[in-house]
């Protein structure tokens, strides 16, 4: 199977003068992408850049830093998009673990490299950093460069967001990512990509111009901006962690925007409160959908728009797509056919951890990913996701289920139920609706008549969030350290 930047380069070819980027009211056409791939491909092979080593990119969502990325792999180098926890010195110890041979910045992001042993360049201005990636890539040649990539090349790291310590970064070879981004030709698909490259945006990026599609980039998530963005740009997929969905689906501007250029609205990150997908469906139309995966395994089960049609649907992930094999495993060790902890198989999973030796031999285990989560088959076969299981004891029930019980309280926006990291102990916390309040004590009744559950409680104006856009374990923790005290 030829590499996946192989086909890209013939997907840009071919779209020509037509658009595949769109990047702050500028269209970039698939030909002018394609000539920055190659002029980057050359510098980065000026200063040695080549097969075995990773390129590692702190970089904003734009143009450039999608055609750096492409040269490094259309040469055979290895690329990571690196997230930015907020401490500084887990982004320093992430970058030397990761080990690369070069570390490209760019004026937006700047600021958040930390000291590192690695050269580094840039791509634009930057006080002390005088070696100019792009400059260099200005003086050569855009004529086609072949393909140096191999199947067994490191192609990807795909970095974690780190909330509890350093980032892990998952690593694939080029035969791995290509299957992970294998996918149909769409050309209609215009696909927002608001949420940071260092994460699933990514492959969402990658399918799309592999498809003949359109990508809309935009720096971040944020409700207003995304309404205009698909209403302006007649966007058809957006791609959403849970907290996303929920703060887009109650904002009170929905009703303002012509929001029926959507085809699909893909949340995916934690198994969310059926009451909240509910409600996304109603507000947002027939357009939801939902999927099951991680950085390290790829898009493991999907429930498509038009399968949100019952309410058992609303708690589950959908089929396990063509291809992957989920298996379950008893606490005892011992499998079993229908439920436990989930097991994954696929040829788009990574093959283990970027110098992270402890986890990966925990993780990954003879080809399969343990994912560290609960779930099931339910009656019509889709797969059940109950949470992580280290939630579960220390809940003492599926967080997904407590979220739900709190969510339908009148008074409650959004919910959600996570292990505190530092303590090892559940913690639940709740967001009012605009300008409401929330009584503590009638969430923790609801839980207690219900569930059975007894569990700290804390009200958060708005639930704090990673630079992922997930519930920040960290910081609901401090928040409820006095609640415990």
């Amino acid at each position: 199977m030829a590499a996946y930047i192989e086909g890209l380069v013939e997907a840009l070819g071919a779209a020509g003068a037509r658009p595949v980027l769109r990047h702050e009211g500028r269209d970039v056409a698939g030909a002018a992408l394609l000539a920055d791939v190659h002029r980057y491909a050359r510098a980065l092979d000026g200063l040695g850049i080549g097969r075995g080593d990773l390129v590692a990119l702190l970089a904003p969502n734009s143009p450039d830093a999608l055609a750096v990325r492409y040269a490094a792999h259309l040469i055979g180098a290895g690329a990571v998009y690196l997230s930015v926890p907020p401490n500084p010195e887990r982004r320093a110890r992430m970058i030397a673990q990761f080990a690369p041979r070069l570390v490209v910045v760019f004026p937006e992001t700047a600021e958040l490299l930390p000291p590192v042993s690695a050269p580094v360049a840039a791509v634009g201005p930057v006080p002390g950093v005088s070696t100019r990636l792009d400059a260099l890539a200005a003086a050569e040649p855009d004529t086609p460069l072949p393909s140096r990539a191999r199947p067994d090349d490191l192609a990807v790291v795909i970095s974690s967001g780190g909330t509890t310590g350093v980032p892990k970064g998952s690593r694939r070879t080029f035969a791995s990512y290509t299957a992970a981004v294998a996918c149909p030709p769409a050309p209609e698909r215009r696909q927002l990509a608001n949420g940071k490259l260092a994460y699933l945006t990514q492959i969402l990026v990658d399918q799309t111009l592999l498809g003949g599609g359109t990508v809309v980039l935009q720096e971040e998530f944020e409700p207003a901006a995304t309404l205009a963005a698909v209403e302006r740009e007649r966007v058809t997929h957006l791609f959403l962690v849970e907290p996303q969905l929920f703060a887009l689906m109650d904002d009170p501007r929905v009703p303002d925007h012509d929001l029926t250029s959507l085809r699909a609205v893909t949340h995916i990150g934690a198994a969310a409160a059926p009451v909240l997908r509910r409600r996304a469906r109603e507000r947002l139309g027939p357009v939801v959908a939902h999927t099951y995966g991680a950085s390290e395994m790829g898009i493991v089960a999907a429930l498509g728009p038009a399968e949100h049609d019952r309410p058992t649907r609303f708690r589950c992930a959908g089929h396990v797509v063509p291809g992957v094999d989920v298996r379950f495993r008893r606490a005892d060790g011992d499998l079993d056919p229908r439920e436990g902890l989930i097991e994954v198989r696929s040829p788009a999973m990574a093959q283990g951890y970027r110098h992270r030796d402890e986890e990966e031999a925990e993780r990954f285990v003879d080809g399969w990913y343990r994912t560290g989560d609960v779930g099931g088959l339910d009656a019509e076969g889709m797969l059940r996701i109950d949470g992580r299981a280290v939630d579960i004891a220390a809940a003492g029930a599926p967080p997904v289920d407590l979220q739900d019980t709190l969510c339908r309280l009148p008074a409650v926006r959004y919910a959600v139920v996570v292990t505190d990291p530092d303590r090892g102990v559940a913690l639940g916390a709740v967001e009012p609706w605009p300008g409401g309040a929330v009584d503590l004590d009638e969430c923790a009744a609801a839980l207690s008549v219900e569930h059975g559950v007894t569990l700290p409680i804390v009200a958060f104006a708005a639930i704090p969030r990673t630079e992922q856009g997930k519930p920040d374990r960290a910081a609901i923790g401090a928040a409820c350290a006095p609640a415990r005290a």
